[in-house]
């Protein structure tokens, strides 16, 4: 279809990538987001292959490799320091033909903002409501605004408006037991290799360090904690001590070099996945079709691959609209619903949910080999509309 005119709501990572390719496809696009500043949630993320691929297809490729992180290999060590697995990703990389790229979530959110144009977005945007007559769509905000077009895209997180919309009933986010904390520091001599990527497990724990640009490393922690939690951010890092009391030299030595202020600490939620993901002439992108836990890495990516898919749908067939967003749904809405699943299942096992099948998690580690761990990555990476 041609020449055809978008309404994005949401100007997170969902939003902006769909809206370059919907640019990129020559259609109109408007892009609306409910925040006064673009602050992503969150200090890094790792994009896998399948979503580096598609950036790549964006003519993105170049701008993401200078912001990303050289991961060359990943080990998990117990609480106790002690080895449990050691994986080279060299040959995960030969096998799907990219590598991934740990990034910074401001230095990933700033590019694509300069790419669909930030003069693009209006800030303070609130979709309250959805109307749909006859080939057209319009987002209504809360200060009055009606933005019309052909197609609207809820690309407006975890809650949803246009969600509500699409489904005719709202779907409450889920806690997901666990807090986790996330931050950025620079490199330094004792925390790790600067290709390594590093978990350790322990105590329904865990404490992570991954490589992005500037030798620095994004890290996060995550420990089980009732919901409702609140801690002033001044005292975030005598959480973490405490928390993590007794972790090996390479964790005491980060918790020391972090910034309480900057360290974010959110409360993980995820959705149950949606029984739909159109209706009409709306569709669902990003964290308002599938939120889910970060235990696979895979949030951002399938964000991104959603922008992909949808897009190739609307150029390729000339029914209408509407024909269109079903195939999208056809083709992601399995996909994503069992990556949602199977993260909030893998969450259960990291934090100690049945702390026997935690145990055994631990054990699993020492035993499986590299070749099953990278043989799991490229499953889920190979999956994706960019093989």
């Amino acid at each position: 279809m041609y020449n055809l005119k978008a309404i994005v709501v949401g100007a997170g990572i969902a939003g902006l990538t769909t809206a370059i390719a919907m640019q990129q496809a020559g259609y109109t696009v408007e892009i609306y987001d409910k925040t006064r500043a673009l602050r992503p949630a969150g200090a890094g993320i790792s994009l896998w292959s399948n979503g580096v691929k598609v950036l790549n297809r964006l003519g993105l490729g170049e701008q993401l490799a200078a912001i990303g992180g050289t991961m060359n290999r990943m080990e998990y060590r117990s609480h106790q320091d002690e080895p449990l697995s050691h994986i080279d990703l060299m040959p995960l990389i030969h096998q799907v033909g990219q590598r991934p790229y740990p990034v910074s979530r401001t230095e990933l959110q700033e590019m694509l903002l300069e790419t669909a144009g930030r003069d693009q977005v209006q800030l303070q945007m609130r979709c309250v409501a959805v109307e749909e007559t006859g080939d057209q769509i319009t987002a209504i905000f809360e200060n009055g605004h009606r933005a019309t077009g052909d197609i609207l895209v809820g690309a407006d997180g975890i809650h949803s408006e246009v969600r509500e919309y699409v489904l005719k009933e709202p779907i409450a986010p889920r806690y997901a037991n666990y807090v986790n904390w996330n931050g950025i520091v620079q490199a330094q001599p004792g925390l790790c290799a600067p290709d390594n990527w590093v978990i350790y497990v322990g105590q329904g724990k865990r404490a992570s360090m991954m490589p992005i640009g500037g030798d620095r490393f994004y890290y996060f922690f995550g420990s089980p904690m009732p919901q409702g939690t609140a801690v002033d951010p001044q005292a975030r890092q005598d959480e973490l001590a405490k928390l993590f009391a007794g972790w090996p030299a390479p964790v005491q030595q980060l918790i020391a070099a972090l910034d309480p202020i900057a360290t974010n600490r959110l409360e993980i939620h995820d959705i149950d996945p949606p029984s739909r993901l159109a209706r009409g002439r709306a569709v669902l992108i990003g964290d308002a079709a599938h939120a889910t836990t970060p235990t696979l890495g895979q949030g951002g990516c399938q964000a991104i691959e959603d922008a992909e898919v949808l897009t190739r749908y609307l150029v390729t067939t000339n029914i209408n609209v509407p024909d269109a967003l079903q195939r999208y749904e056809a083709e992601r809405k399995e996909r994503t619903a069992t990556l949602v699943l199977k993260a909030r299942k893998r969450t259960d096992t990291i934090y100690g949910k049945d702390p026997d099948l935690t145990r055994q998690w631990y054990e699993q580690l020492k035993q499986e080999s590299p070749e099953a761990v990278t043989g799991a990555l490229a499953k889920v990476i190979l999956g994706g509309p960019m093989r």
